[in-house]
């Protein structure tokens, strides 16, 4: 069995930074998407104990817009971050990996009603709208 946790290694990099900007491609992707990512790449190696006292997770954390949400951007910055074979695995760890999955497993978090065995669909926030013309659609105003 081969332990292909860690990716991130100088060897990934698919471009040197001083090529010419037209030599220049993006790097492959090693996941195809956030869900690839969270079960290959970010639980294997984020292990912690959730118990729901410390920790909550739902099984089926994708009915959870704020989870999703976090989850593709842990996979966006762990892609980009990869690349960097001197401290991009300290950078993703400490500046989104860390929040991030603080964030989630907190138990008060977007899981505070679910756990491992059961999902429980999550309570909106409902706002209501501001009064006309407090927040004017800046996209119209001229510049």
């Amino acid at each position: 069995m081969t332990n292909n946790i860690g990716r991130f290694s100088s060897s990934d990099i698919e471009t040197p930074a001083d090529a010419p900007v037209e030599e220049q491609k993006p790097a492959e992707l090693v996941y195809g998407s956030a869900e690839e990512f969270l079960h290959e790449q970010l639980l294997p190696t984020y292990v912690r104990d959730v118990d729901g006292r410390a920790a909550k997770w739902c099984i089926e954390w994708y009915y959870h817009p704020e989870a999703v949400t976090r989850v593709e951007a842990l996979w966006r910055a762990w892609e980009h971050l990869r690349l960097d074979g001197a401290t991009g695995i300290s950078v993703w760890f400490k500046d989104h990996a860390d929040h991030h999955m603080s964030v989630l497993l907190d138990p008060r978090g977007p899981f505070h009603k679910c756990d491992m065995q059961k999902h429980r669909d999550p309570e909106h926030l409902e706002p209501k709208k501001a009064p006309e013309g407090w927040f004017p659609d800046v996209r119209t105003q001229g510049t």
